[in-house]
């Protein structure tokens, strides 16, 4: 199933995991962020991963 929708939930670490993993999807300011308009198709495996690796389980997704 494609990913329709990515978000982080509070309590980010900003431990920049989601960044390595998927650069062209998540930014690390003071927080993990979403950047807007990322291709999320062509980067569903890597926001899986992230969101599989994230340490405190804030990376949320909804699929279609």
């Amino acid at each position: 199933m494609a990913i329709k929708k990515v978000w982080i939930e509070e309590g980010c670490t900003a431990c920049g995991v989601c960044e390595d993993l998927a650069p062209d999807v998540f930014k690390i300011d003071d927080e993990a962020e979403v950047i807007d308009g990322a291709d999320l198709n062509a980067n569903e495996e890597l926001i899986r991963e992230a969101a599989e690796e994230c340490p405190v389980e804030v990376i949320q997704f909804e699929e279609e």
